[in-house]
């Protein structure tokens, strides 16, 4: 399996195959609008538009796994995301990233790179950074801020 083999919906509820993303440095992050971390989608935001036009996207999985830290739906979601943060990158709708219903590229991802919990998700804002030809090369954890992923992103583009 590979990461271009995975599919996710899109808030807007299109299907999108990974594999639109070849040749582009992907990051992805499970995201939650009613976390500590929250303000995290200020700093992916940033890097999207400062890098986008070099190849990177970076793509955000809500996720309500973590304290009920994002309950609402799909245009919840979008419109708290937009009008807080402006985000613009490609965000789809709920996943679980740890137990049973894990969703495929969340166990793909786990499997591929270990954290400090092994294969678990420890909280929202994990963020994984995958190369262009579809290899995930570096997990980040929660707490690292967006802005010290700078420099893997660097390299990678």
């Amino acid at each position: 399996m590979e990461f271009y083999n995975f599919e996710a919906e899109q808030l807007n509820g299109k299907k999108v195959k990974m594999e639109e993303y070849k040749g582009k440095t992907v990051v992805v992050v499970n995201t939650a609008s009613k976390c500590g971390l929250t303000p995290q989608y200020e700093g992916l935001e940033k890097l999207y538009q400062k890098y986008r036009d070099e190849g990177l996207v970076v793509l955000g999985f809500p996720c309500n796994q973590f304290a009920n830290q994002e309950p609402g739906d799909a245009e919840d979601i979008k419109e708290f995301c937009e009008i807080n943060y402006g985000v613009s990158f490609p965000m789809f709708t709920k996943v679980e990233v740890n137990g049973e219903g894990t969703h495929p590229i969340f166990r793909y991802l786990k499997d591929e790179l270990n954290g400090l919990f092994g294969k678990k998700i420890k909280w929202n804002f994990t963020k994984f950074v995958i190369d262009k030809n579809g290899k995930p090369v570096k997990r980040f954890a929660p707490v690292t801020k967006p802005e010290k992923m700078e420099s893997t992103i660097k390299k990678l583009l």
